[in-house]
């Protein structure tokens, strides 16, 4: 999948370049012990940490980040960005921008405030046939705002604006924050097929389930793919 970013020249040197998920895993990730002692087991267990699923997840496709401090403080933002003027006509400089409460109206995340937007001074251009999918970064709880997720068709709409809702949050987000979790996905509609187990799935199901409470390591080592470093 080849992805292209594009940007207004006179930004060029000024903008933080999105990056692969990967490169930005928190902080929190890092320290987690690979276990901790369970109460109900009577001994120790393995944690997230040592879930596949939940750490690929976490590195899977890219991230969008904040080009610049923003402080927070009593509802108000604030930032101090000095940055060429763009010299694309209508191109946004602020790294903010917002929708008012209405357009959130009956949404189980709506809390009668405006939702800030974290403008992308990015373009992404997909490939034919694939879209952009953008979420808020995986499993990362512990940042004061939540994204509206949503899917773009970047093949087509090279653009990729972004929007937040915000939280009850005083502090400084720093610049290169983490702010959107990218990757592609196709737009064909899958073919959904519905099977009972034969007695060879069955097989397969029962030694797998029982070789991966037995020992750990047994997805990583037989069945999941090398990530690329």
């Amino acid at each position: 999948m080849r992805i292209v970013f594009r940007c207004d020249p006179a930004l060029a040197e000024t903008l933080p370049q999105p990056v692969p998920a990967r490169t930005v895993l928190p902080d929190w990730l890092r320290k987690m012990p690979a276990k901790a002692y369970s109460e109900i087991h009577g001994r120790d267990i393995r944690t997230v940490k040592q879930c596949p699923p939940f750490v690929d997840a976490m590195t899977h496709g890219f991230m969008i980040l904040l080009p610049c401090d923003v402080t927070v403080e009593n509802g108000a933002f604030e930032w101090h960005w000095d940055i060429a003027e763009p010299s694309t006509k209508g191109h946004p400089r602020s790294p903010l921008s917002f929708h008012v409460a209405e357009q959130l109206a009956g949404a189980p995340f709506a809390n009668g405030l405006a939702a800030i937007k974290f403008n992308s001074f990015w373009t992404i251009e997909l490939e034919e046939g694939w879209s952009l999918f953008a979420t808020h970064p995986v499993n990362r709880d512990e940042l004061p705002f939540r994204l509206v997720t949503g899917v773009v068709d970047s093949d087509h709409f090279q653009d990729a604006g972004i929007n937040f809702p915000d939280r009850d949050f005083r502090g400084v987000l720093p610049k290169g924050t983490p702010v959107a979790q990218c990757f592609p996905v196709p737009r064909a509609a899958p073919e959904l097929v519905f099977e009972s187990f034969d007695a060879a799935r069955q097989i397969a199901y029962a030694g797998t389930v029982a070789d991966v409470l037995a020992r750990p390591g047994v997805y990583r080592k037989q069945f999941r793919d090398k990530r690329p470093r």
